[in-house]
């Protein structure tokens, strides 16, 4: 494990990182929420679906 080869790799991506603009992160924040509304909306519609069927919860 080379420590120093390492260290300077981390140090050159942070170096390349930069902050997002605000709407760079607005952006990123608005199609992260849709993604869980989606995924939480669909878990709803199967556990309905589930509980109509005979013999589920």
């Amino acid at each position: 494990m080379h420590v120093p080869t390492e260290l300077s790799s981390y140090i050159r991506v942070l170096k390349l990182a930069s902050t997002p603009s605000w709407n760079e992160f607005s952006q990123v924040a608005k199609i992260a929420g849709a993604g869980i509304l989606l995924v939480g909306f669909l878990g709803f519609l199967i556990f309905a679906f589930m509980s109509f069927v005979p013999g589920g919860p």
